[in-house]
């Protein structure tokens, strides 16, 4: 549902998507997760109203503290997630992705 939800506001928004991964068909676990915060400044988590903001620099929160907001109870990353620049989103809240969106 939350994928839909995404999907609704980046069309509604006129964003274009430069490359969209299938989660069902693409799985990625924890390994594979923290190799999308390589280059990132920021990570957003949204689980329903409640969004968490990790600054990824020099004082970067432990792997497990990122994995415990990045991977859902299959063991892979959660969807939607997605890169704006150098923020990674994960999960859907439309106020956090208007957030990212100002940043990128």
């Amino acid at each position: 549902m939350t994928c839909k939800k995404t999907q609704g506001f980046l069309e509604s928004a006129d964003i274009a998507v430069a490359e969209k991964v299938d989660a069902s068909k693409i799985r990625m676990g924890p390994e594979q997760a923290l190799e999308l915060l390589k280059g990132m400044k920021r990570l957003m988590a949204a689980r329903g109203k409640n969004v968490v903001t990790f600054e990824l620099g020099k004082k970067k929160p432990a792997d497990e503290t990122l994995l415990a907001h990045m991977i859902g109870p299959s063991g892979n990353l959660r969807a939607p997630s997605a890169k704006v620049g150098a923020v990674l989103v994960v999960g859907f809240n439309e106020e956090m992705y208007r957030i990212a969106l100002l940043e990128s």
